[in-house]
C-alpha cells in the first residue's frame, strides 16, 4: 500500500512534501547567524559598490576613439597641434589627456615631455586603482569575521549546554552549531565574491596601463621623427 501510494502520487504532492514545513528558508537563516551577520552584510554592500564603481571607470577609461592616435599623428605630421590639441580635450579618456599634455608641452626638451607624460600617467593609474586596496581587504576580512561569528556562536552555545540540566538533546546541541557555522559561510562566500572582483578588476587595469605606456612611447617616437 505505501508503495502504491507513492508510484501515484503526483509530483506537485511530493514536491509539497520535499518542500513542507521542515525546509529552511534562506532568509531566516541568515537572521539566525547572529549580530556578526551585520558586519558582514556591510561589507558585502561595499564590495558590491565599489565593483560597479569601479567597472563604470574603467570601462570608460577604454573607450579611446579608434583612430585617435593615426588622427594625432597626422596633425602632429602637418604642424596642426592646435587641432590635435582640441582632439584630445574632447576624448575623456586616460590616454588622451596623457597626449594632450605631451602636445602642451611641445617646445620643451624631449626629457620634459617624458616627464610630463609620466606625472599624467602616474595620477590617471591612480584614479583606476582607486578603492580597489578596500576591495582587497574586504576579500580577506570577511572570512575572518565569519571565523569569529563561528567561533563566538559556539561559546554561546556550549554555554547552553552547560546551563542546560539533565540530558542534553541532540536538537539543541546541532541548532547551535549551524547557527554558528552560518557566519562562516557568509564571510566566505562575501570573500570569494570579493576576492574573483578584485582580481578581475585588477587584469582590466592592468590592460589599460599597458595601452597608455604604449600610446606614451608611439608619441614620444613621433616626437622624434624627422620633420
Amino acid at each position: 500500500m505505501i508503495l502504491l501510494q507513492i508510484i501515484t502520487s503526483s509530483p506537485a504532492d511530493t514536491l509539497a512534501v520535499s518542500t513542507g514545513q521542515d525546509s529552511v528558508a534562506l532568509i531566516s537563516l541568515i537572521f539566525q547567524g547572529g549580530f556578526m551577520m551585520i558586519p558582514i552584510f556591510i561589507l558585502s554592500i561595499v564590495a558590491v559598490y565599489v565593483y560597479v564603481e569601479r567597472i563604470r571607470i574603467i570601462g570608460r577609461a577604454t573607450k579611446t576613439p579608434a583612430g585617435f592616435m593615426d588622427n594625432i599623428k597626422k596633425l602632429v605630421s602637418d604642424g596642426d597641434l592646435s587641432g590635435a590639441k582640441v582632439i584630445c580635450a574632447q576624448t575623456e579618456t586616460p590616454i588622451a589627456r596623457m597626449i594632450g599634455k605631451g602636445l602642451s608641452r611641445i617646445g620643451s626638451p624631449l626629457k620634459n615631455i617624458e616627464v610630463s607624460i609620466e606625472n599624467v600617467g602616474k595620477i590617471e593609474i591612480y584614479s583606476l586603482e582607486k578603492n580597489l586596496s578596500l576591495l582587497a581587504t574586504i576579500s580577506g576580512a570577511a572570512p575572518m569575521i565569519g571565523f569569529l561569528g563561528t567561533v563566538t556562536g559556539m561559546i554561546r552555545a556550549f554555554i547552553s549546554i552547560a546551563q542546560e540540566e539533565g540530558a542534553v538533546s541532540p536538537k539543541l546541541l546541532s541548532a547551535g552549531i549551524y547557527e554558528a557555522m552560518l557566519t562562516t559561510a557568509a564571510g566566505l562566500f562575501v570573500g570569494i565574491i570579493a576576492y574573483l572582483g578584485y582580481n578581475y578588476l585588477v587584469t582590466r587595469v592592468q590592460k589599460v596601463v599597458h595601452t597608455m605606456e604604449f600610446t606614451s612611447i608611439d608619441f614620444i617616437d613621433l616626437l622624434q621623427e624627422p620633420r
